[in-house]
């Protein structure tokens, strides 16, 4: 890819919470940021590394809060780097993985921003397996399907359309599902999948405040209303939950409501 820009733009992923996921490379470009432009779902202890005098400006959104506009982010990433000057995109999990990752890039390279991509650990894998959830196992789960919670809302049509695929996978993993669990529990449901298929919630993945909460799928909506869910969670479906009763290694905050019912 050509570009005109003096500067540079690193798109980075954080990792999912644990300030020590973060991979070697996107630690080097936060130390020598002049300008970090973060998300809200960055854990702050990872700002500890940039260098002194390196600017940090905040643009993260809360669910069902407008914010910052997505086109003003991308404007704020041009501007600093034609001036010159080394700019960090710090993102949560990975940048790419629903993180409006490959949009940025469209934007810079429409501009002629010079950019470079950092990948980071992503919530997709990571956060289960801090609830003791290997999303993938040779004996129950050869399948993983990834979707998020909400689509955009100006799509036209609906590409995840859960009541014809969601029977065909062995694990399914939601992002930013809490808001729609209940919506995604009927649709799964009505395209055959047993309504006690396992389900793990697992609330601030991989922070010292883990909450991580087993129940089922037909319940899924009122354990989180029960006990008070909120974002950021990672949302698993599948039989392989059930080994976090065995495997869970991290976190002591756990509820097992998966013989329970509603």
């Amino acid at each position: 890819m050509k570009c005109s820009s003096r500067g540079k733009v690193y798109i980075v992923g954080a990792g999912p919470g644990d300030p020590e996921l973060i991979t070697l490379k996107g630690l080097k470009a936060i130390r020598e940021a002049d300008v970090i432009i973060v998300d809200r779902l960055v854990n702050p202890e990872i700002l500890r590394y940039r260098r002194r005098g390196s600017e940090i400006i905040y643009v993260g959104k809360r669910p069902g809060d407008k914010g910052l506009s997505q086109d003003y982010i991308n404007r704020l990433m041009e501007e600093y780097a034609l001036k010159g000057l080394k700019v960090v995109r710090l993102k949560g999990g990975d940048p790419i993985v629903f993180g409006r990752g490959g949009e940025e890039m469209e934007y810079l390279s429409s501009r002629g921003v010079c950019f470079e991509v950092v990948p980071g650990v992503s919530s997709i894998y990571s956060v289960p397996i801090y609830a003791g959830v290997p999303v993938t196992h040779r004996r129950y789960s050869s399948s993983l399907l990834v979707v998020p919670g909400m689509e955009a809302l100006d799509k036209e049509v609906r590409r995840v359309r859960l009541k014809e695929i969601g029977g065909k996978v062995d694990t399914i993993v939601v992002l930013m599902g809490v808001g729609s669990a209940g919506y995604i529990a009927r649709e799964l449901i009505e395209g055959g999948v047993d309504p006690r298929k396992p389900v793990a919630i697992i609330e601030r993945g991989s922070y010292s405040d883990q909450r991580t909460i087993l129940t089922t799928l037909e319940c899924l909506q009122s354990s989180i209303d029960r006990l008070g869910v909120s974002p950021p969670a990672v949302i698993v479906i599948g039989d392989v939950v059930r080994l976090s009763r065995r495997l869970m290694w991290f976190g002591s905050s756990i509820y097992d409501l998966l013989d329970e019912g509603c």
